[in-house]
């Protein structure tokens, strides 16, 4: 079932192995549980360390037995396409290897209140559905009464339909949707304390540094590097490293490299971050900023750090509609990412919001698989590009819609049903039909925690001059948070330079004092 080349590289992954684990697997009289079968073979024919029971149970799953420990990890389906990473990183992590969260993290993790069980749907096809899984994978191996359940939806349609799953991934605790969609670990872990509750985390020691960065997308990166090549001391708080970045696919306009994807480009600034004495404090949220000659950043866990310069690199996230009934149906009609949930949708009726290119792209991608996409765009044309937008109206299953308003998201209680939107010119409203309503608006500056600290301008965009300053002093910012035009990874990568070579020259000028005097 794996290639050679899959079975060579497995090989190597595993080669450093501890410890001994059998997948155990409940596959009995179930059509697919030869092909679930063959595939755990294959891996386990990788390493000496690793064998596959078969259980007389019937069923569609298997959990992993590390040393003779059954652990509280559970696989639904076969883990194929994007999620046979998750098969993969389940041993390895069980071994204590690849990238874990850090002490700090660990500790919030391990103060949640138990018992937990949660249970993840996921689609093979689904870009964002692993790391949601890996997380919560490796919580359950952190905590001491975590349990995770993960499903592939493929075969098991008769229960997603029964728990009104319409997006992936879908996180139940119990008969709760306790999250959906896209999220990183810092995210997932302030909805299971909301959720479950949690005791009192052991605080660390306060870090001090010359220059705190807060985000590690390509301008929290870059500003670290050279800020760190002057010999200053720096750390990054991020909510990971990589930002917007991740969610990237096709990367061709970063010069010098004809083609990249985010994901990939996210791994090399980490391992380029890695190159010097930076301290990067992933999974972090600041919660709040003190003022001051030097900066006080308090983070959520209760986690502080001081810094003399401050530099702000939080980036931009999708931009929501903000109307009735859309935050109340995400995950549930309302999503944000036609790759991973457009299939929930084939040969049913959508409509895409947005005319930009990330919105006829989506339209003309859903258009293949779907019964008939709507297009709705608040301006009198789309903002596309010429050759997106003739493609799209070449579809005769698209209906492109201008000059109106989206107003309300309507459903029956379980899911979406349709739109509500008004026509700018007449006024008219109308109720348009539809499964899935797919948002694509743009992006928003994640600047809301930093309002009360420099100043921003009527978009949300943190306001600097040419060198990338503020109107705090020892405080700077750069990348798509902030005015300067045109949003894209090069040129955040530029003024996160800018911004680290500003910070550097501040210091030289005694503008900031540095640590070691």
């Amino acid at each position: 079932m794996l290639d050679q080349a899959t079975l060579t590289q497995l090989k190597s992954v595993y080669a450093e192995l501890t410890s001994t684990y059998r997948l155990l697997v409940s596959a009995k009289n179930h059509p697919a549980g030869t092909q679930l079968l063959e595939m755990l073979n294959d891996v386990a024919s990788t390493s000496d360390k690793i064998s596959v029971v078969e259980q007389d149970v019937e069923g569609l799953q298997f959990q992993i037995e590390r040393d003779g420990e059954v652990l509280p990890i559970i696989i639904r389906g076969i883990p194929g396409g994007h999620e046979f990473t998750t098969l993969i990183l389940a041993i390895l992590n069980a071994d204590g290897k690849g990238k874990w969260p850090d002490e700090g993290i660990q500790n919030r993790i391990k103060a949640l209140k138990g018992p937990i069980k949660l249970v993840s749907y996921v689609s093979t096809s689904c870009v964002n559905c692993p790391e949601v899984v890996q997380a919560f994978n490796q919580m359950a191996l952190i905590h001491d009464d975590f349990q995770h359940e993960m499903v592939e939806g493929t075969h098991f349609q008769t229960e997603i339909s029964e728990r009104k799953i319409q997006g992936v991934p879908a996180v139940m605790a119990g008969d709760t949707l306790l999250h959906a969609g896209k999220a990183e670990l810092v995210e997932l872990l302030d909805k299971l304390e909301a959720h479950y509750g949690a005791g009192e985390v052991k605080a660390g020691e306060i870090k001090e540094y010359d220059v705190a960065i807060i985000g590690g997308g390509p301008a929290g990166a870059a500003a670290a590097i050279y800020t760190a090549r002057k010999g200053l001391k720096t750390a990054i708080i991020a909510e990971r490293v990589g930002g917007q970045v991740n969610e990237t696919k096709g990367i061709e306009n970063l010069i010098g490299t004809p083609y990249t994807e985010g994901p990939q480009l996210a791994a090399n600034l980490f391992e380029h971050l890695d190159e010097y004495p930076i301290d990067v404090l992933e999974h972090r949220r600041v919660e709040h900023i003190d003022d001051g000659e030097r900066k006080t950043l308090h983070m959520k866990g209760g986690e502080t750090v001081t810094t003399g310069a401050l530099i702000l690199a939080t980036g931009a996230r999708w931009r929501q509609l903000g109307i009735p009934g859309e935050k109340e149906n995400i995950g549930r009609g309302v999503a944000f990412c036609p790759h991973c949930d457009g299939p929930f949708y084939k040969g049913k009726p959508v409509i895409v919001v947005g005319g930009g290119n990330s919105g006829v792209e989506a339209a003309i991608d859903l258009a293949g698989i779907c019964s008939h996409v709507t297009l709705l765009e608040f301006a009198d044309q789309l903002k596309a590009d010429g050759v997106l937008v003739e493609k799209l109206q070449s579809l005769e299953n698209a209906t492109i819609k201008l000059n109106v308003a989206a107003s309300s998201v309507v459903d029956n209680d379980s899911k979406v049903t349709g739109i509500t939107a008004k026509d700018r010119i007449d006024g008219v409203e109308e109720r348009i039909d539809a499964d899935g309503i797919f948002v694509q608006i743009g992006l928003v500056p994640n600047s809301a925690p930093f309002a009360d600290l420099v100043e921003l301008n009527k978009m949300g965009e943190i306001v600097v001059d040419a060198h990338c300053r503020t109107n705090k002093a020892g405080v700077y910012a750069a990348g798509d948070l902030t005015t300067v035009p045109y949003k894209q990874i090069i040129i955040a990568m530029g003024e996160g330079a800018k911004a680290g070579l500003s910070v550097f020259e501040d210091f030289a000028r005694g503008n900031i004092v540095p640590l070691t005097k």
